[in-house]
């Protein structure tokens, strides 16, 4: 059963465009990740393809493992019926499509990104040493090793403001640039600000000399980095803001009231598939908003 089709479903509609991929967790609350990548599709006219991953029959020899597959299986059916159900009447003139793989569920989300627009996952918000970080969890396997931007969203108690203000790290990498592209692609689409954030790390004691110029240097390196961009995206408000301190709290707070924020992956997740940067890592568990990781180019 590893890594076939075990069935689909598709609702009316067609787009040319790549799609959207959601996975569904049927023993989680899919709500969230599902509105908000439907929400997505709308904007960039795309397809949602929710997908659900059955894990493969345990290795045992003394134990029939067809009672737990099967109700796994029915499961994952009923989950994406909802979902899709779910996702259509939220956004009516989006294209859905289901299907029910089965395989180690990061496997085949990072499978299923190939080609895709994005990948959009839930996060119940577990400890650091249990469920996200576990085993079990795709998503850091998955933002570790997709092709393409990986969005985990999941806290329902998080809310934007109006205006709102769409968050992106800068910091000279060729991961943060592929960031700040789609970064400005998505402030477009969503018609809202974009906040560029340097983090730099000053003296111990903040009166002693050099200070000012670690925040001129990373205004500067804000402005080069957006010139081209902010020219190619003129109708994007643009700001720049340059903190000092860890930067996971500092992008954890400029981003506490937007829609995202978005960094860059350094890397290809390595043998393990589990190989993020701390930054991305620690946004995983400590920004309220979704988390966007885009690949390098």
């Amino acid at each position: 059963m590893t890594g076939t089709t075990m069935t689909g479903t598709t609702m009316p509609g067609t787009t040319e465009r790549p799609e959207i991929v959601v996975g569904i967790d049927p023993a989680g609350d899919w709500r969230l990740p599902v509105a908000w990548a439907a929400d997505q599709a709308e904007r960039r006219r795309s397809a949602l393809r929710l997908a659900v991953s059955v894990p493969p029959p345990r290795d045992t020899q003394h134990v029939d493992d067809t009672p737990r597959l099967q109700a796994q299986t029915l499961a994952g059916r009923n989950a994406l019926a909802a979902a899709a159900a779910w996702a259509h009447e939220r956004r009516p003139g989006v294209p859905v499509t289901t299907v029910l793989l089965g395989g180690n569920p990061a496997q085949v989300m990072t499978r299923l990104s190939e080609g895709a627009a994005m990948v959009v996952l839930g996060s119940r918000r577990p400890s650091r040493t249990e469920g996200l970080l576990g085993t079990g969890s795709p998503v850091v396997p998955v933002t570790a090793q997709a092709r393409c931007p990986v969005a985990v969203v999941g806290d329902a108690g998080h809310a934007t403001r109006a205006p709102s203000h769409l968050v992106v790290e800068v910091d000279g990498s060729e991961s943060s640039r592929a960031a700040l592209a789609f970064a400005f692609e998505e402030a477009r689409l969503r018609g809202c600000e974009l906040r560029t954030v340097a983090v730099g790390r000053p003296p111990v004691l903040a009166g002693r000399p050099g200070r000012a110029p670690l925040f001129r240097s990373g205004r500067q390196r804000l402005t080069d980095a957006t010139l081209a961009w902010a020219e190619r995206y003129p109708e994007v408000p643009l700001t720049h803001e340059v903190t000092a301190g860890p930067p996971v709290e500092a992008l954890a707070e400029a981003a506490e009231h937007a829609p995202a924020v978005v960094v860059g992956r350094r890397g290809r997740g390595g043998c393990t598939g589990t190989r993020v940067g701390p930054v991305v890592r620690g946004l995983l568990h400590r920004a309220r908003c979704p988390v966007v990781t885009v690949p390098r180019g």
